[in-house]
């Protein structure tokens, strides 16, 4: 919708850098979804030929130059904390429920590397620092580095780019103007702006979506085994109904 109130290009980006997660019948099933909710995009990975601009698994040599600019700008440090240490850290403020602000344990280690491979690699924040700027939707947002997000990783030991790293190197790419996504993402718009700033990038506008609820106010998500649209669909859902949610909560069906 916001890219036909502008007569702009929709571009449908295919984000499958986890290999675990990611395989070729979920992404067909994904594109017939949206298709289906009335979804089209004039750019995408399923409009060209075997090898597409829009997936981000065949864009990994865009992403290494950007992880080796942060490097020799000395924005990056190597991290080897697993996820049991960070649960343990006596002394890591929650930024959510599920998320915990990196303690700094490895923020003195200086490492050289030509190759981001073994380690996290984690973008040093300036604490203290605010990023301000306008949501197109939310309106004026503020967040302190160091106090609302901690060091975060752009590069994971298992040698995946992590996602605010890619999608911050694919939006300029592709000369994204505007991006539209969920308002669970409105803190990462703020850590993307430190990433694009360090690697002299301009920052698209944002759009932040309210998130699709149930009856009972719950949002929609994979971790709570929400209904998928597929699941919608089986269920006898229409389209015009899951869009609507996106005003009021949506009835679920038994």
């Amino acid at each position: 919708m916001r890219a036909r109130e502008a007569q702009g290009v929709l571009v449908f980006r295919n984000e499958d850098l986890d290999p675990q997660r990611s395989r070729p019948e979920c992404a067909r099933a994904m594109f017939e979804d949206l298709r289906w909710l009335g979804i089209e995009w004039q750019e995408g990975p399923d409009l060209g030929g075997p090898f597409s601009p829009y997936t981000q698994s065949e864009r990994r040599q865009f992403y290494l130059a950007a992880w080796k600019r942060l490097m020799d700008g000395g924005f990056l440090y190597a991290c080897t904390c697993s996820r049991k240490d960070l649960a343990q850290a006596p002394a890591a403020p929650h930024e959510s429920d599920e998320e915990s602000i990196y303690p700094g344990t490895c923020r003195g280690r200086e490492l050289a590397a030509d190759e981001p491979s073994g380690y996290h690699w984690r973008f040093r924040v300036p604490d203290g620092r605010m990023i301000r700027f306008t949501d197109l939707h939310l309106g004026p947002q503020q967040f302190t580095a160091g106090v609302d997000f901690g060091d975060f990783v752009v590069w994971r030991r298992d040698d995946v780019p992590a996602y605010q790293l890619a999608v911050v190197v694919d939006d300029a790419a592709m000369q994204i103007m505007e991006v539209v996504r969920g308002a669970d993402l409105l803190k990462s718009t703020a850590r993307q702006r430190l990433l694009i700033e360090a690697l002299g990038l301009s920052a698209p506008a944002y759009y932040h979506c309210d998130l699709v609820r149930d009856a009972a106010g719950t949002r929609l998500a994979k971790r709570h085994d929400a209904l998928s649209l597929r699941d919608l669909r089986g269920k006898g859902y229409t389209a015009e109904q899951v869009r609507a949610a996106f005003d009021s909560p949506l009835p679920l069906k038994g």
